[in-house]
């Protein structure tokens, strides 16, 4: 245990993470993991948010470098089916073929109209421009021009769709602009072995909410990456949600993670809950997947409670043996970051994916994408959820799939990023200061983005 391990124990004695984790058993080997590189404590400067020119060096620089979320296996699933993923000015086609998943730049080889619209999905036979009907095979050959012959200087062998690079595990679909990129396992680093024991290739997308935000992409991931806000903007949460008692380790340069346990209050919440207590408050929320009320045992905790009924449940309903998951693998949110802008949540009561990118080519806005994952069904009878897509000024709760108290809490993370964006430009200082563990990730996160930004001897304009 190294040094802000130890000051995290001494703050919160028998309050951790792990404390709590341990309560109902050992750990296993990849949650027992504690990982606090030293970093440079320097000052985030807010150019690296509301500057356009450092908003371009990273499209440019990074966002064409790096293995990017663009959408589940169940999206694709089928010959001929297509899923549109935007980026910025950048838009790629993901189409399932014969031979497998392929990915071509949207745009046709002709006058450079859009193949398919953007944000959609579906299914065809090839990709046709909807302009002059220039027309590929599915392989991205070329498979017909209209008037052909007055074409002489163009190579049939040669007016393929360029691809982009397109890889799968666990399930989702990722893309990368360069060629010259390492395998989506290399580039995953140890996340591949985090998840051995977490295979999310049987569930699907059951419901998909897409939020317009007020902030640069990196504010709004960021108000996911930590809980030191919690007791302040979602105080509610606290007396069933740990917050600055979370874990937090930084593994590589592409991946890092939080763990919060759920059904235990926070330190800074001044309820004294009981075991049953808190078990009934989760269940208002989580009853849909957690089961009907019940009692907690004499010597357990409702956390044991609500993990069991998990594993009875999975087992009945969809054949999932989770008899060998611990407590916090069936409940607690897990949140993995996949550098740059991925949140994955592999425990079976809190499964999701939570996706941020810029909203166009618009430094001061984002896109929010929250996939939440459920078991595909015994029968294979199930279709995966469409976007339910919100804009700025409109609240999370006019998703019919979003929980009312989910929705309250993402609407408050929302004004507070539009407050942030705003005090940044306003600001004298300009840079913000970090906390050593609670906010180390945020830290980490632009120390990786500096890595690529400098590759091409840009070092000095990250600064």
């Amino acid at each position: 245990m190294n040094d802000i391990q130890e000051m995290m124990r001494r703050q919160y004695p028998g309050a951790t993470w792990a404390d709590i984790a341990r309560r109902d058993g050992e750990l296993p080997p990849v949650l027992a993991q504690q990982a606090n590189p030293e970093q440079n404590l320097r000052d985030i400067p807010f150019a690296r948010y509301t500057d356009p020119a450092f908003f371009d060096l990273e499209m440019e620089r990074m966002w064409k470098r790096v293995w990017q979320f663009a959408c589940r296996e169940e999206h694709v699933a089928d010959v001929g089916d297509w899923f549109v993923y935007d980026l910025g000015r950048l838009s790629v086609v993901i189409v399932r073929t014969e031979g497998g998943l392929k990915a071509y730049p949207n745009s046709c080889l002709h006058r450079g109209t859009k193949l398919k619209p953007s944000g959609g999905s579906g299914w065809s036979e090839s990709l046709r421009c909807s302009f002059h009907n220039w027309e590929w095979n599915l392989d991205g050959s070329l498979k017909n021009i209209p008037c052909s012959f007055e074409f002489p200087q163009l190579s049939r062998e040669k007016a393929c769709l360029p691809q982009v690079r397109v890889e799968s595990w666990n399930g989702m679909i990722f893309v990368n602009f360069d060629t010259d990129a390492p395998a989506l396992t290399d580039y995953l680093e140890v996340l591949p072995d985090h998840f051995a024991n977490w295979d999310l290739t049987g569930w699907y997308v059951a419901t998909h909410v897409r939020k317009h935000l007020p902030a640069n992409w990196k504010v709004a991931l960021e108000a996911f990456m930590e809980a030191y806000h919690t007791p302040y903007v979602h105080p509610e949460m606290t007396n069933v949600v740990g917050d600055q008692n979370m874990q937090h380790d930084i593994f590589s340069d592409h991946i890092s993670r939080d763990l919060c346990a759920m059904a235990v209050s926070s330190p800074t919440s001044t309820a004294n809950l009981t075991q049953q207590q808190l078990l009934d408050m989760m269940l208002v929320a989580d009853g849909a997947m957690v089961g009907e009320r019940a009692q907690v045992p004499e010597g357990k905790t409702a956390r044991w409670v609500m993990a069991e009924q998990l594993r009875t449940q999975m087992l009945e309903q969809h054949g999932l043996d989770y008899s060998g998951h611990s407590v916090p693998e069936m409940i607690d949110s897990l949140k993995y970051h996949v550098f740059p802008n991925m949140l994955l949540y592999p425990a079976p009561g809190l499964c999701l994916i939570q996706q941020f990118r810029p909203d166009g080519h618009d430094h001061d806005h984002a896109i929010f994408d929250q996939y939440v994952l459920f078991p595909r069904p015994r029968d294979g009878n199930f279709e995966v959820g469409e976007a339910e897509v919100i804009t700025e000024h409109e609240s999370f709760t006019k998703a019919p799939s979003m929980d009312k108290f989910l929705a309250s809490v993402l609407d408050q993370d929302t004004d507070i990023m539009r407050w942030q964006r705003e005090g940044m430009y306003a600001s004298a200082k300009g840079a913000e200061t970090l906390s050593i563990y609670q906010e180390a990730r945020i830290r980490h996160m632009h120390d990786t983005l500096d890595k690529y930004i400098a590759r091409d001897g840009s070092a000095e304009l990250a600064k």
